[in-house]
């Protein structure tokens, strides 16, 4: 032990919640018994878009990535015998987080809680929404009016609250390079501080506290070094921003604060064991450098590319922060890299280009005008498929997928049904019934009469009624967001509300704007593939094949899905691709008017099992059933087989990185399907293009 103070580990956090609020419950009370500093919440799909659980779109998707919240009886059930006042409770919401802080308020009020003394953070990120995860809900300007709102309420009555979290994490996962990751975070972070200072809801000399407040949640991916120089980036232009920009002295106020979640998509299902020493690596990236240390660190667990993981896998998650943490000196020193040559050129050279990043997106209007035009999604989309393009063609190496293929049997998923934990298909049932009977037994007063007081309420009607006022006009809509709360109002009801007066958003997909990331030189594979696209086009005399991409239910994970339709594209398909958030009924509709001739669905949440059949049936019933259906997504081999019973043509899993061939392969099924002789890629070289 050396004679300076050992310094205080990170906060360390597991994401979790699934199944039901009681569920969930009993998982967070056994993490913080097993040594967890933190909770981070996991929210179910309808709850992050602003849906109840017995809504068409809620189908399939209710207590499947994350715990169901509806109302405060919920709310109440998650935090059941969980001291709030004593928590640092991380949320992981967005479009609906202003709904899901008000609830966490007033169970904490009810527990007794001064809430001057909650300490957590809400992700409230929309922006991000937009570009790559798809949970947002209303229009960009609203959204951030949301979010202006709840900041400016948070430092005046909860000030030890983050109350956003701007989040590049889910932008490395669709493809953002570290300048972009960066520069678009940045863009983010100037958007939401211009509207709180304009909005005047706080005082210009109060405004380091707004600053002071702002967090940041990143992903560290698998190039360590990268990944550290990246967070040293991030704090240096933090600082040039919120001094020069906005005029903060206070170098306090001007720290960079962020926590980090190291990078789940880069998981591979393919010798998963190899996962464990990813997220290792990764965690090092933004722990072992004392000035770009996170200040929260969640890790995911070895198998999530597998399906749900159990307790016993977030436990091994949780015990790999604290070997580090308390078996090894790395918090006895200093910086142990100050002074490195190497870092510095990297770090200087990541500054420079975001700094130019940054400025151009603020000659197009910010970061808001930035979306709206398209302009960062088919950004991340092309970049994206540049680096899809890289790992095809062996020239960035992943262990176990590309190279180093040959393996032993792995012990740890010899029962592989039995490594992951699945949702009881029941818990949808139970949760519907329980919405049901909540809206017909919740607490009606007759008069209103909330003003704050969070054990009187009025009607949810009134409060809803207030809500809509309160969004029409330009008032803080926290207050009237608290009222309904406590009037046992919805999630779905809130959200329904905030639509009737904003409207919603599809955003841009950028996938028509993507550039060909994949040459198709004659003798490449793309190139066979184009040809035996152009062959089965012709037999089939339909001039150009039409491929439908689809993404059923709420699962806004489109990077696949776009990769896929951008791939398709360029090996010559005409692809019908509508975006995120569709219903069953609205695909098979789709691919009857556009006369496709395969339908291809992503789901990454693991509603497959109840949306794909319903979209078979849809097509049978119409008379289309002889439209071959392929599905790719995060689905365990004991599904794969049930959805090829069910008539499924084909199941892709995150282990078959090939696009360029999965490509080919949904022309196989198509040829098969119209029963066409088989046609080999090597027999499309003898015919002219």
């Amino acid at each position: 032990m050396t004679e300076r103070q050992k310094d205080r580990p990170w906060l360390m956090r597991t994401y979790a919640g699934h199944s039901t609020a009681e569920a969930s419950n009993e998982l967070y009370r056994r993490n913080l018994a097993k040594g967890q500093t933190g909770l981070s919440v996991a929210f179910d799909l309808p709850t992050q878009t602003g849906y109840d659980p017995d809504h068409v779109l809620a189908r399939g998707e209710v207590g499947r990535v994350g715990v169901p919240v509806s109302h405060l009886g919920d709310m109440r059930r998650l935090f059941q015998d969980i001291p709030l006042e004593q928590m640092n409770t991380s949320m992981t919401i967005n479009a609906t987080a202003m709904w899901l802080l008000a609830l966490y308020q007033v169970a904490a009020e009810e527990q007794g809680a001064d809430i001057a003394q909650l300490q957590g953070t809400t992700q409230n990120d929309i922006v991000k929404e937009y570009l790559s995860r798809g949970t947002h809900v209303f229009p960009p300007g609203p959204s951030l009016r949301l979010t202006t709102d709840m900041i400016a309420y948070t430092v005046n009555h909860i000030p030890k609250w983050n109350p956003i979290n701007i989040c590049s994490y889910h932008l490395q996962e669709a493809g953002a390079t570290p300048v972009q990751e960066i520069s678009y975070a940045m863009s983010t972070a100037i958007a939401v501080l211009d509207s709180v200072r304009d909005s005047g809801q706080v005082p210009e000399e109060r405004f380091g506290e707004v600053v002071a407040r702002i967090s940041f949640f990143v992903n560290a991916g698998v190039r360590f070094i990268e990944e550290m120089c990246k967070m040293r980036a991030f704090g240096r232009i933090w600082d040039k921003v919120t001094k020069e920009r906005y005029g903060i002295e206070n170098a306090k106020q001007r720290r960079f604060r962020y926590g980090v979640q190291v990078n789940s998509l880069g998981l591979t299902e393919a010798q998963p064991e190899n996962n464990v020493q990813r997220i290792v690596l990764e965690m090092l990236a933004v722990t072992l450098s004392k000035d770009a240390r996170a200040r929260a660190v969640q890790l995911p667990a070895w198998n999530e590319a597998l399906g749900l993981p159990r307790p016993w896998d977030q436990q091994w998650s949780l015990r790999i922060q604290q070997v580090l943490a308390h078996e090894s000196d790395l918090l006895e020193y200093e910086d142990i890299f100050a002074g490195s040559h190497v870092i510095e050129a990297k770090v200087d050279s990541l500054v420079a280009d975001c700094l130019a990043e940054i400025d151009r997106i603020q000659e197009m209007g910010g970061a808001m005008a930035a979306v709206e035009s398209g302009y960062l999604k088919s950004q991340l989309v092309s970049s994206h498929a540049e680096r899809r393009a890289r790992i095809e063609a062996g020239e960035d190496k992943i262990v176990g997928v590309n190279c180093f293929q040959q393996t032993e049997e792995n012990p740890l998923t010899s029962d592989l049904d039995g490594a992951i934990m699945t949702v009881d298909p029941a818990v949808e049932a139970f949760t519907v019934e329980r919405i049901a009977r909540w809206r017909a037994e919740r607490q009606e007063s007759s008069d209103r009469q909330g003003n704050g007081d969070p054990f009187v309420f009025p009607t949810a009607g009134q409060a809803l009624d207030r809500l809509k006022e309160a969004a029409a006009g330009t008032e803080n809509l926290m207050e009237a967001t608290l009222e309904c709360a406590r009037a046992g109002v919805t999630t779905g009801e809130w959200a329904n509300a905030l639509r009737e007066v904003f409207g919603e958003f599809r955003a841009p997909t950028g996938v028509s704007s993507a550039p060909v990331a994949v040459t198709a030189e004659e003798g490449t594979p793309l190139a066979l593939v184009r040809e035996k696209v152009s062959r089965t086009a012709d037999e089939l005399g339909s001039g150009r094949l039409r491929l439908l991409v689809g993404k059923p239910g709420l699962d806004g994970h489109s990077n696949g899905a776009e990769q896929i339709a951008v791939r398709a594209r360029d090996a010559g398909f005409e692809v019908v691709y509508q975006g995120i958030r569709l219903t069953p009924e609205e695909i098979s509709s789709a691919a009857l008017a556009e006369d496709v001739h395969c339908v291809g669905l992503s789901i990454l949440s693991g509603s497959h099992s109840a949306l794909v059949p319903d979209v078979l049936e849809r097509l049978r019933s119409a008379g289309a059933g002889d439209i071959p259906v392929i599905v790719g997504g995060i689905i365990p081999n004991a599904d794969a087989v049930t959805l090829k019973a069910a008539g499924v043509a084909a199941v892709f899993t995150p282990k078959d990185f090939g696009i360029t061939e999965i490509i080919g392969r949904i022309v196989d099924e198509i040829r098969k399907a119209n029963k066409l002789h088989p046609l080999n890629i090597a027999e499309s070289t003898e015919v002219p293009a």
